[in-house]
């Protein structure tokens, strides 16, 4: 048996070496969020003359988000329509030539343009490998390949940071390079992909346009998502900062990455348990992971000096890795395939967009408290908050209303 209205017809079966490499795609915009972070009190010292450089430098890592939000949903629908190999080829090259730019720029303007187009990249990147991630394979493998989603982007970023921080000694110019690393993807994506179909055999572009966004099923779904992309990135945007706030020298990016990686792999470690506690919880497993950022971001403000932020920094990325895959199977995995590739693309969106939130909102609350400890208190309540919402949500809504699609809707093969 299968789905009459999700499965994509498996002419070619997809194995572990297309998983391999769509995993492989989906750490690019990782690689774009925390390579740089350890090396962002350097930037702000270079550029300390630079009007608004405490907004500015953080936005380095912020901007790329920005307009993933802006362009997924475009992405998407480009995604439905055209198909999806050749946009993800395209985006792979330009991405790496983008990427690199800031490696020989010195204007911070100049810098800023290119993290622009860095994120138009990385929305086409992630909606696509996500998309095919969802199209290639099904049921128990398909909540496998999401989880590994988490898993392997979280141990990249564990590994870029680590990378981040060890060439920062060299300057901040020099993690930039290290974006070259999609051409190296570009020609196994070319060989090794190819492009889905439908289970009637029709293809994206010939099955999108029958089919509009279900906005009733996943609008507030959406929102949620918006709120856990912001608090996912606390972390990872902030460590470095409040590092440097507990007495750590802004110039010791070893000692920053190293912090930032092992709050890295505390987030891998809750995708990695996401599959088994999912199969038991299902999607009541959102508000335990919300509650996990709560108590870890209250440990970093009330908690004095470095040990605070370190232990806090665990404890809320371990929440993060159980967030986001649960929030993706939660609006991703419930679509059609014809109307998988703009679902796609919104929840990239709002990801990323509560991604670029980050910066400016804990920058607002930082202002508005005093302090960027306070700051990110006032943020662990907020997940809290959230965290008792989804559990009154999840609980009133029936087992049904969590199943994919697929589940639901099936036809003799």
């Amino acid at each position: 048996m299968t789905s009459a209205s999700t499965t994509t017809h498996r002419t070619r079966g997809a194995g572990t070496t297309q998983g391999i490499l769509l995993l492989a795609g989906s750490c690019m915009p990782v690689l774009g969020s925390v390579l740089i972070t350890p090396v962002l009190p350097q930037l702000s010292a270079h550029f300390a003359a630079t009007p608004g450089v405490e907004v500015l430098v953080p936005m380095i890592v912020a901007l790329p988000a920005l307009f993933v939000a802006l362009m997924a949903p475009f992405a998407g629908q480009i995604v439905d329509r055209v198909g999806r190999k050749g946009l993800l080829i395209a985006a792979m090259v330009v991405y790496a030539f983008v990427g690199t730019a800031p490696a020989w720029m010195d204007g911070l303007v100049e810098i800023l343009a290119s993290r622009v187009l860095v994120g138009i990249c990385e929305a086409a990147i992630m909606t696509v490998c996500t998309a095919l991630i969802v199209d290639y394979f099904h049921d128990q493998r398909r909540n496998r390949y999401l989880a590994a989603q988490t898993v392997v982007t979280t141990l990249a970023a564990t590994a870029f940071i680590a990378l981040g921080g060890a060439l920062g000694g060299g300057g901040w110019h020099t993690p930039f390079w290290v974006y070259a690393v999609s051409l190296v993807l570009t020609v196994p994506m070319f060989i090794l992909l190819w492009e889905p179909r439908a289970s009637s055999g029709a293809s994206a572009r010939e099955t999108s346009d029958r089919v509009a966004v279900p906005w009733r099923r996943i609008g507030a779904r959406l929102l949620v998502t918006v709120f856990g992309g912001f608090t996912f990135y606390v972390v990872i945007i902030e460590v470095s900062y409040l590092l440097v706030g507990a007495g750590v020298a802004a110039g010791d990016t070893a000692v920053i990455g190293a912090v930032a990686a092992v709050a890295s792999l505390s987030t891998a470690a809750g995708g990695i348990l996401f599959a088994t506690l999912a199969r038991r919880l299902d999607v009541r497993l959102l508000p335990i992971a919300f509650a996990f950022q709560a108590v870890g971001l209250l440990v970093i403000s009330v908690v004095p000096g470095v040990p605070g932020v370190v232990a806090g920094a665990i404890v809320a990325s371990f929440g993060s890795g159980l967030v986001l895959p649960t929030l993706l199977r939660w609006v991703v995995a419930t679509t059609t395939f014809a109307e998988r590739g703009r679902v796609t693309g919104w929840w990239t969106a709002a990801f990323f967009f509560g991604q670029f939130l980050t910066p400016i909102l804990v920058g607002i609350l930082a202002a508005v408290v005093g302090a960027l400890t306070g700051a990110v208190g006032v943020v662990g309540i907020a997940a809290a908050v959230v965290a008792v919402a989804t559990f009154l949500a999840t609980r009133r809504s029936d087992a049904a209303a969590s199943e994919p699609v697929e589940m639901r809707t099936r036809e003799t093969a």
